[in-house]
């Protein structure tokens, strides 16, 4: 009787061991479906940049004259808006 004691007491801590294993593994499998949402949310962020970011063929003294015009251009808005607002 003894022997049969210990194996019940055995067997229930392994059922209880086994059932907190299958919560957390149910847990992970949620945790882990949440990040591959994410994931795949971000990636499909990532594909909609990418054409922004790609260089376009064109050499860093382009892209500088380019940047120096549209920044001139900006300026001279702000001075034309600057003026409307003094008037």
């Amino acid at each position: 009787t003894e022997d049969i004691a210990v194996k019940t007491t055995a067997t229930k801590h392994k059922t209880s061991k086994r059932e907190q294993t299958e919560a957390a593994i149910a847990s992970e499998k949620k945790e882990l479906d949440l990040t591959q949402q994410e994931l795949d949310a971000a990636l499909a962020y990532y594909d909609k940049l990418k054409p922004e970011c790609v260089d376009h063929g064109l050499s860093y003294e382009e892209r500088v004259r380019m940047r120096e015009e549209e920044i001139q251009s900006l300026k001279e808005a702000l001075e034309i808006l600057n003026q409307q607002d003094l008037a």
